[in-house]
């Protein structure tokens, strides 16, 4: 058994060794290792940590409030620790302290805490697949003919818009408010690179798709219906890979639905797996069958 209590800004860097530790072994969101990111997800009001008879800590989890007033649980085991029957020791400080259904995101999820999950009856309802670029060998696409490409501007952040929205609409729980709630998001984006993000216009001036960075990431690519399948999204891809490397990165990240085929073209343009992060959810009623 573990000692438990709530955590503090003096856990700061044990967590940011235990972040470490499961990236290591599991890989998973790199921002496990961010001192500022696990100082937002667990030194909160409702947050703990375990310490093992050595006085290490071992284990940590949080419960967040949502926007919408819901609460999304998450957790941290080192990967030495495992096997302990601490998973199951989070499970019930976070079914003590939640109210109606419960909600798991992981960063970075583990062999066990898939096993847990499954004993708990939760269902994995989310989950991506979190990619590394190594920035040596980038690959040349060339930009569609047909095409120009705009960083983004005040004068283009309407194009931006619009380009996400004819993206994205025929994707399942698309809707007009998810666009304008991404164009305010987008400018609010910790590390946003507005004069590397690009938007493509055609020559007529429509949109045909865009890509989002930040400090080290491909945040989004999206392409308008009529222009996939000619190379646009790998010309975009390409183009921030090298953006970034001209930036003074020594890798870039994306992360990518797991059942999103665009994973295919990323490992063709040097992307590789580093783990996965995942959101998991008891069944509604009559989910279960």
């Amino acid at each position: 058994m573990l000692e438990w209590s709530p955590t503090t800004e003096d856990d700061l860097d044990a967590l940011v060794r235990l972040g470490q530790a499961c990236l290591e072994r599991d890989g998973g969101l790199p921002d496990l290792a961010d001192r500022e990111h696990l100082r937002t997800t667990f030194v909160t009001d409702l947050a703990i940590r375990g310490r093992d008879e050595l006085g290490d800590v071992v284990a940590a989890a949080a419960i967040g409030i949502t926007t919408s007033g819901g609460r999304t649980a998450t957790g941290l085991v080192d990967p030495s620790a495992m096997g302990q029957g601490i998973g199951h020791e989070i499970a019930e400080w976070v079914l003590g302290h939640s109210i109606g259904s419960v909600r798991f995101l992981l960063d970075s999820v583990s062999p066990e805490a898939e096993s847990l999950f499954a004993d708990l009856g939760l269902h994995r309802v989310f989950a991506e697949t979190v990619m590394r670029h190594t920035l040596k060998h980038i690959p040349v696409v060339r930009r569609p003919d047909g095409v120009v490409t705009l960083p983004f501007t005040d004068d283009t952040s309407e194009a931006f818009q619009h380009a996400y929205a004819a993206s994205f609409a025929d994707q399942p729980g698309y809707d007009s408010g998810t666009a304008r709630a991404w164009g305010r998001w987008l400018r609010e984006q910790r590390g946003f690179q507005p004069e590397d993000s690009r938007v493509a216009m055609d020559n007529s001036g429509h949109v045909a798709g865009f890509v989002t960075v930040s400090e080290g990431w491909i945040e989004e690519v999206g392409v308008v219906p009529e222009w996939r399948g000619k190379r646009l999204g790998a010309h975009l891809v390409a183009r921030s890979l090298t953006a970034l490397e001209h930036g003074g990165a020594d890798h870039a990240w994306l992360a990518v639905g797991c059942d999103n085929p665009a994973r295919s073209l990323y490992e063709r343009l040097g992307f590789r797996s580093r783990g996965t992060r995942g959101l998991y959810e008891q069944p509604t009623p009559g989910d279960e069958g």
